[in-house]
């Protein structure tokens, strides 16, 4: 049994995991061919060249390599990560890596990106006396500038924001409080008393 034949269990469990988009091949550092392939996307099969580099062999390899991009040759992108394969004596015989095809993300980010790319500005003919409007707007835009989130936001960073709202005029709009307590998950009577503390 060939000791690189330990580690083809891994990789299978990994490529079939993940299929099909990842892809594992086992490197054998003494011939510099591939040892095992499984789920082979790139063309290559067993017995093909590494075309590692040469000095490989006598290199001080480390356990783990960071992930790294490369490109298949459909020019999709593949992100991979390759591990050191060692024997007993924890000399390298090996190099076990794992190619995973993120061109299918890439895909899905620009679509995500294309459906939550906000317009310029909103259209003045609709939404020129949405007060509910601004007001969202503008507790969104200064929970993003804090790097607040609403759920969790304590009573007095609560009070806060109904202060700063006042000095921008958010409660001249009819039923304005309520809604922001809505909004704030408060009564429109706390809202009232917090505003009655301003004043």
């Amino acid at each position: 049994m060939h000791p690189l034949d330990t580690y083809i269990p891994i990789a299978q469990s990994v490529a079939t995991l993940l299929q099909p988009y990842a892809e594992a091949v086992i490197h054998d550092l003494k011939t510099g061919k591939i040892h095992a392939i499984l789920n082979p996307y790139s063309r290559r099969k067993k017995g093909d060249a590494s075309l590692l580099d040469k000095e490989i062999q006598r290199a001080e390899l480390p356990d783990y390599f960071e992930p790294y991009l490369k490109t298949n040759w459909d020019g999709k992108k593949l992100k991979s990560v390759t591990s050191t394969l060692r024997d007993a004596k924890g000399k390298p015989i090996g190099l076990l890596c794992f190619n995973l095809d993120i061109s299918k993300w890439e895909e899905f980010s620009r679509l995500f990106e294309h459906f939550v790319a906000a317009p310029k500005e909103l259209p003045k003919e609709l939404f020129l006396e949405d007060w509910k409007e601004k007001i969202s707007l503008y507790i969104a835009t200064k929970l993003k500038t804090k790097q607040l989130i609403l759920e969790h936001l304590t009573r007095d960073q609560k009070k806060e924001l109904i202060f700063e709202l006042h000095k921008e005029g958010a409660f001249e709009g009819k039923n304005a409080a309520a809604y922001v307590g809505d909004v704030l998950e408060l009564s429109r009577a706390t809202v009232y008393k917090y505003l009655n503390e301003k004043t």
